[in-house]
């Protein structure tokens, strides 16, 4: 996929339980590569792309297209909307952030009570969810509920940018992007990216709606595709930034792909881990070990059903998640796509191995 791509999926509006957006732009563009392309009840975006007849083996890769977002519950007599929280989100990095608010995208401002008007024992604390307001020009209540009903979504309004030294043209890409839901917009890259190419067994490239509420799209996606293994593509926590304590972050910034070992939702089957392990060392690319217990993905959800599956998870860090704005490394990026596509090349002689 063309690095625009991630650019465009970055910008699309797509909080858990509104997916629609993304699937729809996903569709079109998996669409030429896959064999067969479609949308189950949960609205989970399926595509089987058949392998070359080698393997029997069925093979799941899971990305959610979901991102945190904001739910309207109401408005007050001043026009404000106010709101609560969908997926886990710090209410200290919410006030006056752009937000697009309701099916028309209404531009709005989350507000806050001035700090001049606020005491100190206020500033001491943590501001709630409860305390904040979407500001989007109303004069009344029924004005701003003209804009966004009780149920209605509102999202950052974040743009994609390239950073200082960004090269997205060249081969491979170079340097650092920011933008919003690269978890897990940057997953979806990594899956649409991995159809390119025919591999020997079945794949069932996944694309999971309300992984950020509770893994749910993949409960019932795995249910129905009934895999004998499963990967789940992230984008994952980076926490490298400058800290007091000596002690190791969860993912460095361009060190590689990130492999979790096990996290708060999974252990992973360790034959698989020493799998992309292998593959990567034998691709000569750089990789990571995820810190431990930290975080859940779709792999969770995966591992549980029918029998269980054997799972795995891989990443791309990305400072910030869970915010108006992430970073993530062009090349932490494109090393995932080559790691998965290597592992998957290698999976059907190795699995009958192990």
């Amino acid at each position: 996929m063309e690095l625009s791509f991630l650019q465009v999926l970055s910008e699309a509006r797509g909080a858990s339980g509104d997916e629609k957006e993304v699937r729809d732009i996903l569709a079109k563009a998996i669409r030429p590569l896959a064999d067969e392309v479609k949308v189950d009840t949960m609205g989970n975006l399926i595509a089987h792309k058949k392998g070359d007849g080698s393997s029997a083996l069925r093979v799941m890769l899971a990305a959610h297209m979901d991102e945190i977002g904001l739910m309207i519950m109401g408005a007050d007599s001043n026009g404000f909307l106010r709101f609560r929280a969908v997926g886990g989100i710090d209410p200290r990095i919410l006030p006056a952030k752009r937000v697009l608010v309701g099916k028309d995208k209404v531009p709005g401002i989350i507000g806050v009570k001035p700090v001049h008007l606020t005491d100190q024992n206020e500033r001491k604390n943590v501001i709630k969810i409860e305390q904040l307001y979407i500001d989007v020009g109303a004069k009344n209540k029924e004005e701003a509920l003209a804009i966004a009903g009780l149920g209605d979504y509102a999202v950052f309004d974040t743009k994609f940018t390239s950073l200082e030294g960004c090269q997205m043209s060249s081969q491979p890409p170079r340097g650092r992007v920011s933008g919003k839901a690269f978890d897990d917009r940057a997953g979806c890259f990594v899956l649409a990216s991995i159809l390119e190419q025919r591999y020997p067994c079945d794949l069932y490239a996944t694309f999971t709606v309300q992984e950020e509420v509770g893994l749910r799209g993949a409960k019932t996606a795995a249910y129905a595709i009934n895999p004998d293994v499963a990967f789940a593509l992230e984008g994952t926590v980076c926490d490298d930034s400058p800290r007091e304590e000596d002690i190791s972050p969860t993912t460095r910034m361009g060190a590689g792909p990130a492999i979790t070992v096990a996290d708060a939702t999974m252990i992973a089957d360790r034959r698989l881990v020493d799998l992309l392990i292998g593959t990567a060392e034998r691709e000569n690319m750089p990789y990571q070990i995820k810190q431990p217990n930290i975080g859940g993905t779709d792999a969770g959800a995966m591992n549980l059903q029918r029998e269980g599956v054997p799972v795995a998870a891989a990443s791309v860090p990305c400072r910030y998640i869970h915010s108006p704005e992430s970073v993530l490394d062009l090349t932490d990026l494109a090393n995932l796509v080559r790691l998965m596509q290597a592992t998957l090349q290698r999976l059907p002689g190795e699995w009958s191995r192990s």
